[in-house]
């Protein structure tokens, strides 16, 4: 079973809502969260944030949408979560990691190298504080064919890592099974693309956003192209695909009707 969690709401100015759209999946071996958005030690130091983020993100902080209290609202304790796998570690994606000490926290070796060691704006995106005592599992970009994309790493038969960089050095696109959809998949795009109109052809983005993407990024020309890849796989229809970005709440509102409060 797959459960659609918002982790974090946002409030920005000229953008409108946003979520920290976030999966709960039911595993034989244990749970497995994609992204964690906010922690509880985040929401308990908020100021750890930082100023320039809040005051652009406006994030409204609400202790039930950590994906600590959200998993035992579920009926499970923190320590079934045995695997977190994240798209990258930006603030907002990895501050939950410190509430499962139990899980291994699955990343790109590229993105964790970001992470630990970062360059120019990266030093704004990472919190270390959030994840300095996880216990990583590092993957690297090379594998198999899949739908076009010519590198996936799986970590079982029912989850796959997609490099899609260009937001982050080590940008990934999370593919989970879908148990409702023959031969389907779950995709969690992370921020690969903030706004369903990226993904209409031609594109239908909020101005706003589309330069919020571009200053953000850490190669725009890779994010750009990687944008357009699975732009092209949207647009080819597969219906055993569902596919949805990290932050735009009427793509969570699809799976979990009341998630964006």
């Amino acid at each position: 079973m797959i459960h659609h969690l918002n982790c974090a709401s946002f409030a920005p100015r000229l953008v409108g809502p946003m979520v920290a759209h976030v999966l709960l999946v039911e595993r034989p071996d244990g749970l497995l969260l994609v992204d964690s958005g906010f922690g509880t030690a985040d929401l308990a130091d908020s100021i750890r944030l930082g100023r320039a983020f809040k005051a652009v993100m406006r994030p409204v902080l609400r202790p039930a949408e950590t994906a600590l209290a959200q998993v035992e609202e579920l009926g499970f304790r923190a320590d079934d979560v045995t695997d977190i796998v994240l798209t990258h570690l930006d603030l907002d994606h990895a501050g939950g990691v410190s509430d499962f000490p139990a899980a291994t926290v699955h990343v790109y070796d590229a993105e964790l190298d970001a992470a630990r060691h970062p360059q120019g704006m990266e030093h704004g995106r990472y919190l270390e504080v959030q994840w300095k005592d996880a216990r990583f599992a590092t993957h690297h970009a090379e594998g198999d064919d899949w739908f076009g994309f010519e590198s996936v790493t799986v970590l079982g038969d029912d989850v796959l890592m997609v490099p899609l960089h260009g937001h982050s050095r080590g940008h990934a696109l999370v593919a989970v099974r879908d148990p409702d959809v023959p031969e389907g998949w779950q995709l969690h795009a992370g921020d690969s693309y903030f706004h369903r109109g990226d993904m209409t052809d031609p594109p239908t983005t909020p101005r706003v956003l589309r330069v919020v993407q571009k200053v953000l990024a850490q190669d725009d020309a890779v994010r750009v192209a990687n944008q357009a890849r699975l732009r092209e796989l949207v647009q080819a229809g597969h219906p055993e695909l569902r596919i949805f970005s990290a932050h735009d709440p009427v793509e969570l509102e699809a799976f979990a009707p009341t998630a964006p409060a």
